[in-house]
Order: structure tokens, then sequence, then C-alpha cells
């Protein structure tokens, strides 16, 4: 790390003034992150306050991108807003009969045009969104979306992967990235491994430190994550959600540009339960459910036994009741564990849990030719 060109860097961010409260954006204590890697490579977050208006927030970030840019020895900024709130609150009362309907039609309340939307519009040569969703963490939905993403790839299809777990970023691990990404006429460049374009929050900020950041703020940042990245022209982009069914899956319908979605569960109950409520989530906004994979659906013992360590075929069994697909059940393979930690998907390899990824990428494939 560069101190004395962050020293600089700061002093210039100085100059920048709050138009909230007077003060600059360093005093306020706006700048978060602020790093500066031997190339002159640059990245901050520009935390703004809950509330803050749109107009605000863009005129900061550029003013502080300029200023920073300005300070000699700097190659490029690459610098995110991480609050996108504000505008006028709705009315208090009785709601009309028209947004009573309007809600009906839309239950979880999205704004008719928000910004994400236009985030999915800049994505102008990206002609496929998938999103990989589990309701609940741990059922390994990371490795199944990074595998099917290099299998998709394999077929031909040019691919791009997002990480857009703000909170627990995944992909540089799994895909064994390290470096930080590089910028071209003021787009990050996404770093690309096994024939996938690949691009992570883990990527832009410090691994060993905590993402602290409230809804606006992740949703902020998926937005950018979209729009700011230079995905280029992809036949589909596979987006790893985090679990739940929280703000940055909202973000993503709200961009408008879900083609479809792949829900990962594991057998047993409790996982199941949230799985359902993820389906239920993407039906009722309207995004249609490719299928459910049922992920460490058995661990085979070396005489070939099968050994259902969370219950059997529980996902299958959901999937049915829902009148979901069931695209495949994964074994819980120690090779696949191995492959992750090591940053070398399985799906790149001549192996049998590579064999399931080709015919999940088969499927995907299938469903994106009819969408």
């Amino acid at each position: 790390m560069n101190d004395s060109l962050i020293l600089r860097i700061r002093a210039a961010l100085a100059g920048v003034i709050n138009p909230a409260t007077g003060n600059n954006v360093v005093a306020d204590g706006m700048v978060e992150g602020l790093s500066a890697d031997a190339q002159g490579r640059v990245r901050f977050a520009l935390a703004m306050k809950e509330g803050a208006s749109r107009e605000i927030a863009e005129t900061l970030l550029a003013k502080a991108k300029e200023a920073a840019g300005g300070v000699d020895g700097v190659g490029a900024v690459a610098a995110v807003a991480t609050a996108h709130g504000g505008g006028a609150k709705p009315p208090q009362g009785r709601p009309s009969p028209q947004a009573s309907a309007s809600a009906h039609a839309n239950p979880f309340g999205l704004q008719q045009r928000p910004r994400v939307r236009e985030a999915g519009e800049s994505m102008s040569g990206v002609k496929a969104v998938i999103a990989v969703a589990s309701g609940k963490g741990g059922v390994g939905k990371s490795t199944i979306a990074a595998n099917l993403a290099v299998a998709l790839a394999a077929t031909g299809l040019k691919t791009g992967f997002l990480d857009a777990d703000i909170y627990g970023p995944s992909a540089p691990t799994l895909f064994a990235i390290k470096d930080k990404p590089a910028m071209k006429d003021g787009k990050i460049l996404p770093h690309e491994a096994y024939g996938v374009k690949i691009m992570s929050i883990g990527m832009l900020v410090d691994p060993e430190k905590a993402v602290a950041w409230r809804g606006p703020m992740v949703m902020g940042a998926v937005r950018q994550l979209m729009s700011d990245v230079d995905w280029g022209a992809l036949d589909v982009l596979i987006i790893d959600t985090p679990p739940g069914t929280g703000d940055t899956h909202l973000s993503l319908i709200q961009s408008k540009r879900l083609t479809g979605a792949v829900i990962v569960s594991t057998p047993q109950e409790m996982a199941l339960a949230d799985m359902r409520r993820g389906v239920s989530l993407f039906r009722q906004t309207g995004t249609p459910v490719i299928g459910v994979i049922e992920n460490m659906a058995w661990l085979e013992a070396p005489g070939g036994e099968r050994q259902y360590l969370f219950g059997e075929g529980g996902a299958r069994r959901a999937a049915q009741a829902l009148d979901a697909p069931f695209l495949a059940a994964v074994p819980l393979y120690p090779d696949l564990r191995q492959a992750s930690d090591d940053g070398q998907p399985l799906a790149a390899r001549d192996h049998p849990g590579a064999d399931i990824f080709n015919r999940l990428a088969g499927d995907v494939a299938d469903f994106i030719k009819r969408a």
C-alpha cells in the first residue's frame, strides 16, 4: 500500500465539501476503505448518510473521483457511493383504490423505475441473467453457482459470474483471485478464469475487514457491480446471491434483468422451509424458477454405499410439492470441497461431479434458449 500517495489523496478529498453539513467529506468520516497500489490504482467508498438524495450522492461521488484523480501518481480511480436513499416520503393515510390494486400486483412495494433498473439497462450486452439463490446459508450455493458458470462457459456460451454477496463474498476463494481488478475508461474490468468473467466486492475491499453496510449501501453496491463493471457481450451472467430473501434479491428483481432463478437447498427440513420462501419470492415478483438443486444429497462410502447425512430426497419432494422442476442431486464430494478451497472448480476437471454440472449447464442453456 502506498502510504504517501494515500495521504495526498486524503488531502485532496478534504477539498470536497458535503453541502449537507458544510464540512469536507474526510472530516465527516465519509471516506472509507481508501487504498492505493503500486500502479496508482485508487479505491475508496463514499459513505452517504441514510436519506441523502441521489443528486447529492452522485455529485459528491463525481467530485471525489475528480479530486482523487487529480493527484500526481494516481493512474485510475474506482469509487462507489455506499448509499442511495432519499426521495419524498409517500403520503400517510388510507391508500387509494389504485394504490391498493398496485400493492396487490406488486406485493413487495417495489418502485416503478428505481435507479437499479438503469443499472440493469447498462448491461446491454448481457443476453440472460440467472440468479442462483438459497433461502438458507451453508447449503453450498456459491460452490454450485461457480461450477455452473464454468460448465456453461465450457458449452461455448460467453459467461459471467457476479458474486453479489456483499457481506460474505466467496468468488476470490472459489476462483483463486488475489489481485485487484484493472480499470479502463472509467469501468472496472472483471477478472477472467476458466472462460468466465468474474466480479466480486471481495476484489475491491480489504479481505480482513468486515463490510458493515446497511441495506441502502448494499443495494447501492449491487447496482454499481452491475453498472460500473465492463461486462461486455455475454450470453449469460450467473449471479451468486446471498442467503435469504433480502435487499440484494429485491435489487436484482427491480433491475428487471432476471431471466430466471435456480434455487439450491440441502435435504433437511430446516433448509427446505427457507427454500420454499425463496421460490415464493421469485414467483410473486414474476421471475421464472428454472428449478431446484439438492446439494449434499448423500455421501458415498468407499464401498459404494450412500449415506444420507441430511435426509434423503427432501429437496426433490419439496420441488414436486411446489410444482417446480427438480434439476439435480449433487452428492457431498470431498473433492468438491477441496477444489473450492483451492480455487480450481470441479466442473473444469475430469470428475463425476463435472458430469453433473455439465448436465445442469445443459438444462440452464435450454431454458435460456426458450426464454
